[in-house]
């Protein structure tokens, strides 16, 4: 009889994406139940995953009296449901998840930290967070840092002990489908086309994807190739990802960049971003922290160079000089001149891209990732 599998994460995107196609992997070896805030993502992660999912409203932000019930409806549900494994992802579902699983005496509480909100945070703010994380992982029996660097951040913050801890294979949460992620015909005859439209032939293309934020690094990209193409002329910047105006936005100066510079294309959120990799000849990432970076892994699957930020995840995935470039966060020469390496030498981008998909598919292939996963939460329930 399968033992039941209980997997939470704060927004149903998690699960849509950051898990993709993990939750049916699993079904096959446990009873799978979701757990994500109603939205109508969830319905969809339902059909697409082929298991069961529960709504259950939590909040994004600090909110102690909206905490307390998302914590009661969870302890209601653990009760009903009685699960061998409760693994959770992403702080807020951590937090919740965990404390409920704890008081409901769940044998095995797993929790996978992908990216940690306090590196970014100061005063009060990076006090309570803190104390948060320790909160999490002390209701927890394991804890999953999905790369070395957040490893080692929990234990230099001595947030718990390094028993507790293990990371999954190379890193990663979900591996990355070097199967989807790679030069198809299809997928190639798609960026002949956005390169016909946006008049990317000839051109050296850059290109960022993730959430138009400051966390992101987005200030300093645009200041960088604000100055680059003043004084390269064929030079341009795709952008693929929503703008946010609320938790996190870019500053008045990168926002007057992106409506006057001609060079900036601004595609906004896209379901596939494979034909934009692929239109492009290196990805840029100048992100302020991270867990272990999808987009990374899959920019690299597509054979496309990259230049990241000296952060864990990122400076594990990118080698200098080997796939890519590293530059220190908020350091807007360092991104500046990286940028003007690939440009002073347009073969540079050639060189760099050699090999670099073998490497991903050795070390991040999702399919193996699964396999490590998989056995570790056979590891725990015979222990």
């Amino acid at each position: 009889m399968k033992k039941k599998l209980i997997r939470i994460t704060t927004v149903p995107i998690s699960l849509k994406i950051l898990l993709n196609d993990q939750l049916k992997f699993m079904s096959r070896h446990f009873k799978v139940v979701g757990i994500s805030s109603d939205e109508k993502e969830l319905l969809e992660v339902t059909r697409f995953e082929d298991i069961r999912t529960i709504p259950l409203n939590m909040s994004r932000e600090i909110t102690p009296i909206k905490d307390l019930i998302s914590l009661i409806k969870m302890i209601i549900v653990l009760i009903k449901e009685k699960p061998e494994i409760v693994h959770t992802h992403t702080p807020k579902a951590g937090i919740v998840g965990m404390m409920a699983a704890f008081i409901c005496r769940v044998p095995h509480r797993l929790h996978t930290v992908a990216g940690l909100p306090v590196m970014e945070a100061v005063g009060k703010k990076k006090k309570l967070l803190l104390f948060v994380e320790k909160l999490t992982y002390a209701c927890s029996t394991k804890i999953y840092p999905n790369s070395k660097g957040l490893e080692k951040y929990i234990l230099n913050n001595n947030l718990t002990k390094k028993e507790k801890l293990k990371v999954i294979g190379y890193g990663s949460s979900n591996g990355v489908d070097t199967d989807h992620f790679k030069k198809t015909n299809d997928v190639m005859m798609t960026s002949r086309e956005i390169l016909k439209k946006y008049s990317l032939e000839n051109q050296f293309v850059f290109c960022f994807v993730g959430r138009i934020v400051k966390d992101k690094g987005v200030n300093e990209l645009l200041s960088s190739f604000d100055k680059l193409s003043k004084i390269f002329s064929d030079v341009k910047l795709l952008l693929v990802g929503n703008q946010e105006e609320e938790l996190d936005p870019i500053s008045d100066t990168s926002k007057k960049i992106l409506i006057e510079n001609k060079n900036i294309i601004n595609i906004g959120f896209q379901n596939d971003i494979r034909p934009f990799l692929s239109s492009s000849n290196c990805f840029v990432f100048p992100t302020y922290r991270e867990g272990f970076p999808n987009v990374v892994l899959q920019a690299c699957s597509m054979e496309l160079p990259c230049i990241v930020t000296n952060i864990n995840g990122c400076n594990e995935i990118i080698e200098h000089d080997k796939n890519g470039l590293i530059v220190e966060p908020k350091n807007k020469n360092e991104l500046y001149n990286a940028m003007k390496i690939f440009l002073d030498d347009k073969k540079l981008s050639n060189k760099l891209s050699l090999n670099i998909r073998e490497d991903i598919i050795t070390k991040y292939d999702r399919k193996q990732f699964f396999e490590y996963l998989l056995n570790e939460y056979n590891e725990v329930l015979n222990d």
